[in-house]
C-alpha cells in the first residue's frame, strides 16, 4: 500500500529513524484517517512506551506556548529530543490549525532535535483526540525521549485530550476571568502541577491563595503550584524539576504504567464510541424507517428506550427485547 511517494514499508522504516518528512507524512494520515494510518500504527505500536509525555491545558492567553517554548529550549541544553503537539480550535474557514499563539515555537523550527506539529479539530472532537492520540505514539516510536502536547481552553474536550499525556499541567495567569473560571469548572482534580504564569503581576501571589483554597477542598495529595514568567524564563527550572520530580514519583509508584494502561483503555472506548455514533448517526439518515422511529419519539408515539432497543438491533444487531441492561 502506498501513499504519493510512501510505502508503508518506507514510512515505518522513515518514522523509526526519526527522519523528519517521514514523521510529518505519517501524522498528516493519521490526521486524514487515511487507511494506511492504521497499518502504520499497527507496525510501530510494539516500540512505543519509551517517551515521556506531558500536557498543557489552561485557558488562552495565559502563555502556554511560551512555557513550553522555554521548557523545549530547557531540555534541549540536556541533549534531549523533543516533540511538540499544539492541539488548535480549528478556522471555520479553512478548518485548518490556528497558529497565531504559537509563534513562539518558531525559535525551534530549525533544531533537528524538536519535531513540532500543530492538529485542527476539523469540527470533529472525538476524532482530534484520537489523532492526538495516534500522533503522540509515532513521535514516541519516532525516539523522541519527551513530547509536549498543549491544548486551548479548559473545558472536557480540551481537557480530556491533554489527559492521554503521562502528566498533566494547568496553566493559569492572574488578572483573567478565565482563570478564575477554570478554578471553578472543577477541573483542579485533572492536573498533577498547577503554574501561575506572570509572576510578576501584582495579583499572582492573590490567585495562588485562591488555587490553594479549591485545592483545599478535594481529598487526597495536593498538586504542587509553580511560579513562573516564561517570557523571562523565570522559574522554567525549577517547573521542569517538578514536572520530572512528579514523573519519577509517578513511576516508582507503579502508577505511570497504570496511567498508561488506563488512558489507552480508555481512548479505546472514546474511539470505539464516536465511531459508533457516527454509524448510528449515519443509518438513521440513510434508513427511512430508522428515520421513522425517531419521528415518532419525537411526536411521543414511541418511547426514548423502545426506539434505542430498535436501532440497535437493526444497525448493530444487538439487544434482547427482555433485557433493559443490554441497551
Amino acid at each position: 500500500m502506498t501513499r504519493g511517494d510512501w510505502t508503508l514499508a518506507a514510512l515505518v522504516a522513515g518514522v523509526r529513524a526519526g527522519d523528519t518528512r517521514a514523521l510529518a507524512r505519517a501524522i498528516t494520515l493519521v490526521e486524514d484517517g487515511d487507511a494506511l494510518a492504521y497499518e502504520l500504527v499497527r507496525e510501530l505500536f510494539p516500540a512505543t512506551g519509551n517517551a515521556r509525555s506531558v500536557g498543557f491545558t489552561g485557558p488562552p492567553g495565559v502563555g502556554k506556548s511560551s512555557l513550553i517554548s522555554a521548557l523545549v529550549t530547557h531540555v534541549r541544553g540536556e541533549e534531549r529530543t523533543v516533540g511538540v503537539i499544539s492541539v488548535d480550535p480549528s478556522s471555520p474557514l479553512t478548518h485548518g490549525a490556528l497558529l497565531g499563539d504559537r509563534i513562539r515555537l518558531v525559535d525551534h523550527f530549525l533544531d533537528p532535535g524538536v519535531f513540532i506539529r500543530s492538529m485542527g479539530t476539523r469540527g470533529h472532537a472525538g476524532g482530534l483526540a484520537e489523532a492526538t492520540l495516534q500522533a503522540l505514539l509515532l513521535l514516541d516510536a519516532s525516539g523522541k525521549e519527551l513530547v509536549f502536547v498543549e491544548t486551548v481552553g479548559t473545558g472536557q474536550n480540551e481537557v480530556g485530550i491533554a489527559s492521554i499525556a503521562d502528566l498533566v499541567v494547568l496553566v493559569l495567569q492572574p488578572g483573567s476571568g478565565d482563570s478564575v473560571q477554570a478554578l471553578k469548572a472543577g477541573i483542579m482534580e485533572i492536573p498533577d502541577v498547577i503554574v501561575v504564569n506572570k509572576r510578576d503581576h501584582p495579583h499572582a501571589e492573590a490567585l495562588v491563595v485562591d488555587v490553594r483554597q479549591v485545592l483545599s477542598l478535594a481529598p487526597g495529595p495536593k498538586s504542587p503550584i509553580v511560579l513562573t514568567n516564561a517570557l523571562a524564563g523565570e522559574g522554567v527550572v525549577e517547573l521542569w524539576t517538578t514536572i520530572e520530580e512528579r514523573l519519577a514519583a509517578l513511576e516508582q509508584g507503579g502508577g505511570l504504567a497504570d496511567r498508561r494502561r488506563r488512558n489507552v483503555g480508555a481512548e479505546v472506548f472514546a474511539v470505539a464510541s464516536a465511531r459508533a455514533r457516527s454509524r448510528l448517526e449515519e443509518a438513521v439518515r440513510e434508513d427511512p424507517e430508522l428515520g421513522r422511529l425517531l419521528e415518532a419519539v419525537e411526536e411521543r408515539r414511541l418511547d426514548p428506550l423502545t426506539a434505542v432497543r430498535d436501532i440497535l438491533k437493526q444497525v448493530f444487531h444487538l439487544g434482547d427485547e427482555n433485557r433493559s441492561d443490554t441497551l
